[in-house]
């Protein structure tokens, strides 16, 4: 990411740990393939996606599940990381327009323009499930995590598209999402996630 600014579609693809650059090496497969057999294809790059029915290994659904049941949040590092939060259903609405409009080989951000410390995100979940704010452990970051993510996404908005959830509604809805459907993320909250779960946290909750 450019210093101080936003990601360009342009800019070099510079991943900083394994998962990331596994992403990256998808990103040139389908352009590789676009451009030596003509398959018709475009890429969208988005930002932190969050929203109803999301697995709970990622921060907004695990802090807001662990918050209803009273367990601890490990929150990475200082919480001081920014990301870029994107609405789901902002998300699909982006990846439908890229679709139907986007160029062959065109590549098109998809931020949601609202960047938030994960420790303000963090906040914001104690507040709306009113959850004790000692429930926060501040655990080991993890290798090669990025300090903040920010994307210019300037083309896709030039076909029409525009994020329409505030993060503050949406998370808002998320949460209350959430309150109303145990059924859903109780029994995945056990057996294979648990081990993941043990597996990612157990000694930085020590």
């Amino acid at each position: 990411m450019r210093p101080g600014g936003s990601s360009r579609e342009d800019d070099p693809l510079r991943p900083s740990s394994p998962y990331a650059a596994s992403k990256a090496g998808g990103d040139l497969q389908v352009l590789a393939y676009v451009r030596t057999y003509g398959v018709n294809a475009s890429i969208t790059r988005g930002s932190n996606t969050y929203g109803p029915n999301q697995y709970p290994e990622k921060l907004v659904p695990l802090f807001v599940t662990n918050a209803l049941d009273g367990e601890a949040l490990p929150l990475y590092g200082d919480g001081r990381q920014t990301r870029d939060w994107l609405h789901v259903e902002d998300h699909c609405a982006a990846i439908d327009l890229a679709l139907r409009e986007g160029g062959r080989g065109e590549v098109y951000n998809v931020g949601g323009s609202q960047e938030v410390e994960n420790v303000e995100v963090t906040r914001r979940i104690l507040e709306l499930t009113g959850a004790d704010p000692a429930l926060v452990r501040h655990v080991t970051d993890r290798p090669g995590h990025d300090r903040r993510y920010s994307l210019d996404s300037s083309k896709l908005r030039a076909l029409g598209w525009r994020p329409e959830r505030s993060f503050e509604d949406g998370l808002a809805e998320t949460v209350a999402w959430y309150r109303a459907s145990r059924a859903w993320w109780e029994p995945i909250k056990t057996g294979e996630y648990l081990a993941y779960y043990r597996a990612q946290y157990a000694e930085r909750l020590r």
